[in-house]
């Protein structure tokens, strides 16, 4: 297999930071503060381009994150906002802001400021020396609870033994080129995990490694609960490892059950009968939790392939600002 060098790019590109939001007005003026300042910096060290922006996305937020993102707006041409009209979730309401993108290249990150801004100049200059896509990536843990470390290792070696490609230790602090992006909005599906989506496009990508930060202000919008939530939508929308597991479970009970069979019957004929039925009811039970559990994983499944069949729009825009 032949490789090529990146194409290095001369023309200096025009930024767009997309920042979804869900009741962030405790950190809103800190992130709005730290990135306008960031892209001011860039524009006159002729980085990027006076076209550059910032796209807030709020995602029917219930406090005055909009208001916010309004007065922003009116007072600063670096910043722009558009509104969902209900609560979509995190993911959508970045594909959202994705897809009102319109510079070369586009940078996400979260409202909440964990994200190192400082790496988007890096970021930038990965994009200049040829690649299409560049990861955030943590390069450790140390400011997370024992248990956050151990779920979020558990969930990366669990992604990657149901087959899903995706970038151990990112979130969603990525660029992207106006290429990639174009690519990843054909996808029409309306399940989507973009961790696991990106990886797919196939085109040159780099990773820049950073330390993540402590929450600036607020509480965070990703709770244990969402997180499994994430993780069981990013294995059923990407892999059907699960349902292959559960036809070699059928097989394995069965094969198991053929040789408790011959066992019994050999005892039998041996004289030695099997008295009792705690041994029954347990199988009874154990079979019975079985099959209601591959019932769930099949009814999940199905249950994304009714959703996708309706083609329902992901998302409405309200307001544009």
């Amino acid at each position: 297999m032949h490789t090529f060098p990146p194409q290095h790019r001369d023309d200096i590109p025009s930024l767009t930071i997309v920042v979804p939001c869900y009741n962030e007005e405790e950190v809103f003026s800190f992130c709005v503060s730290e990135l306008t300042s960031l892209l001011n910096t860039a524009i006159e060290e002729k980085k990027i381009t006076v076209q550059s922006h910032i796209l807030f996305v709020d995602d029917g937020s219930r406090d005055k994150t909009w208001s916010l993102i309004e007065q922003a707006a009116q007072t600063d041409n670096l910043v722009h906002g558009i509104r969902l009209s209900r609560n979509r979730g995190h993911q959508i309401a970045l594909m959202a802001g994705l897809s009102c993108t319109e510079t070369d290249i586009s940078v996400s990150i979260d409202a909440d400021l964990q994200d190192d801004t400082a790496c988007i100049p890096q970021m930038v200059a990965k994009y200049m020396e040829g690649n299409e896509i560049v990861y955030g990536v943590r390069s450790d843990r140390s400011c997370d609870s024992f248990f956050k470390r151990w779920s979020a290792n558990s969930f990366y070696k669990l992604m990657e033994v149901m087959g899903i490609q995706q970038v151990a230790n990112h979130a969603d602090f990525r660029l992207l080129s106006r290429r990639a992006l174009h690519s990843l909005l054909q996808f029409e599906e309306q399940n989507i995990y973009l961790r696991g989506m990106i990886p797919l496009l196939g085109y040159r990508s780099t990773q820049v490694f950073y330390s993540r930060k402590e929450r600036c202000a607020g509480e965070s919008k990703y709770p244990f609960y969402k997180m499994l939530s994430l993780a069981i939508e990013g294995i059923t929308s990407l892999t059907i490892k699960p349902l292959r597991l559960i036809s070699l479970l059928g097989a394995f009970t069965c094969l198991f059950s053929i040789f408790i069979s011959i066992f019994v019957i050999i005892k039998k004929f041996y004289g030695h009968a099997i008295l009792g039925w705690a041994s029954v009811e347990i199988s009874i039970f154990f079979l019975g939790g079985v099959q209601l559990l591959c019932l769930g994983v099949i009814g999940e499944y199905i249950g994304k392939i009714y959703m996708e069949t309706k083609h329902r729009p992901k998302f409405f825009i309200q307001d544009k600002i």
